[in-house]
């Protein structure tokens, strides 16, 4: 019996290692984000005009909300929580369905606007990526604030 709880037991410590390393996978990536934004900005010299000012600015926040769920997967190991329960889980199930019908709306406006703007398709696929992901950091943290009906 003893052999049995000891092995369940190292399978556990395996898993609790598995979920650290997905935890500081998040802070590698976002660690890479910033270094490669660091030298996007120094090789194309940084312009003062109002789209590189707001794409940096995007970028530091998609940066800063990967960085703070790190932060709470982390937490929730120190603690011998898990890092994902049912709550957390439907919360984000909620987030992603609602951030990808907003993005539809968004992908349309962009669609709309191509035609009138200046702008390169590029940078305008570019801005709609960004703006996903900023629309379902929004939808997130709005319905975890909310909460979710028992349904």
């Amino acid at each position: 019996m003893l052999e049995i709880n000891n092995f369940v037991l190292g399978i556990f410590n395996i898993l609790k290692e598995c979920i650290m390393k997905k935890a500081v996978l998040v802070f590698v990536v976002a660690g890479l984000v910033l270094v490669t934004l660091s030298v996007w900005i120094y090789q194309s010299g940084f312009n003062q005009s109002f789209t590189d000012i707001s794409m940096y600015a995007v970028i530091i926040v998609i940066v800063a909300f990967a960085v703070f769920i790190g932060l709470r997967r982390l937490k929730s190991l120190k603690l011998n929580q898990p890092p994902e329960d049912e709550l957390s889980k439907k919360i984000m199930q909620k987030a992603m369905s609602l951030s990808y019908l907003i993005s539809i709306y968004l992908w349309l406006f962009m669609m709309y606007i191509s035609d009138k703007t200046a702008l390169h398709t590029h940078s305008l696929i570019g801005l709609g990526i960004l703006g996903m992901a900023v629309i379902f950091a929004v939808c997130w943290i709005v319905i975890s604030r909310i909460g979710v009906k028992d349904v």
